[in-house]
């Protein structure tokens, strides 16, 4: 994204102007997304068909059951959850796992809302792919 800058100019001067490139928030919010889930990546895969780690795979999971990526071995917890995964059940369990789903083994929370947001758009390009 270009922005023109405007100097005043004073009588009989001219004006200059000058262009100078700043970053977009289309630009910065994915690679902000991606920032936020390299920490996740220890644990979890976006692509389809993805393996499950320590985590479960993540593709498609908004709109799907928590608990129910086949193959994953959940804890009670969670499989008892009666969770739908959108855009808000995932901010709250994303904040605080352990707080959302107590018994999860998900140990690792985003505290900050400005880097869950990010997290959760990424989610939501990436493992719709």
């Amino acid at each position: 994204m270009r922005q023109l800058l405007w100097l005043a100019a004073l009588p009989g001067a001219m004006a200059i102007v000058i262009a100078a490139n700043a970053p977009s928030t289309a630009q910065s919010a994915p690679a902000a997304g991606a920032q936020a889930f390299a920490a996740c990546r220890a644990c979890h895969t976006l692509n389809k068909g993805g393996r499950n780690g320590v985590g479960p795979n993540l593709n498609g999971v908004f709109g799907r059951q928590a608990g129910a990526v086949p193959g994953f071995n959940y804890s009670p917890a969670m499989k008892a959850s009666g969770l739908k995964w959108d855009d808000k059940t995932l901010n709250e369990f994303i904040a605080a796992p352990m707080k959302k789903v107590p018994g999860t083994r998900m140990p690792i929370g985003v505290a900050d809302p400005a880097k869950r947001a990010a997290l959760i758009a990424y989610l939501k390009a990436e493992t719709a792919k």
